[in-house]
């Protein structure tokens, strides 16, 4: 078996199971019976179970910063993708909220987040960074720049971008858990889109 191949299957065993049991709950042992090799083989790629979940963590922080639109647009900077219409507004969070939930690896980190956030300082500062602080600027930024272009009326754009993006990451939670009702919140999401342009959309003179 090659070695390169071989180690990152042990990453993606060992997030599968974090991300099902927990980063503790998780022995050598399993991951290297999920990968199919000896307990004496993993240890030639990583020294200990910490060394895995230092790799996945680098591994998750690369691929956030590659593909998700919290991570890599500024509204302050570049405005040339904004959405200004309900519709391309619902498009454009609908196709991100299907990323978050059906890209295996960004899933599969989500939910290790989710269980480790009360175990572990380091993670814990990463869930809150990825799935609050980022998320927020990424709204605030965005109701920032329609204000500015007069689409969406004058008001707080933090609290605006809250009442926009929290419900989102509440309804991504549900489909964690509930897989079966992504379909009733992609129809919510759309919905309460479309109403917070109609709350604050910029009246015409």
């Amino acid at each position: 078996m090659d070695r390169g191949n071989t180690k990152q299957e042990i990453l993606e065993a060992s997030l599968e199971l974090f991300s099902v049991q927990g980063f503790e709950a998780t022995s050598i042992s399993q991951i290297a019976g999920a990968v199919g090799i000896r307990k004496a083989s993993l240890y030639s790629h990583f020294e200990n179970k910490q060394a895995i979940l230092d790799a996945l963590v680098k591994e998750v922080l690369e691929q956030y910063a590659a593909h998700s639109i919290f991570a890599r647009v500024d509204w302050e900077k570049d405005a040339s993708g904004l959405p200004v219409t309900p519709n391309a507004a619902v498009q454009m969070i609908q196709g991100q909220i299907r990323y978050i939930l059906h890209d295996p690896s960004i899933s599969r980190a989500r939910k290790m987040l989710i269980i480790e956030q009360f175990q572990n300082p380091e993670l814990a500062k990463l869930q809150t960074k990825q799935n609050y602080s980022d998320v927020l600027q990424y709204f605030t930024g965005f109701v920032k720049q329609l204000i500015r272009q007069g689409i969406l009326s004058q008001d707080d754009p933090e609290i605006m971008a809250a009442q926009l993006c929290l419900p989102i990451s509440v309804w991504i939670n549900l489909c964690d858990r509930e897989p079966d009702r992504e379909a009733e919140v992609m129809e919510l999401a759309g919905k309460h889109i479309r109403q917070f342009f109609r709350l604050y959309q910029q009246e015409e003179q």
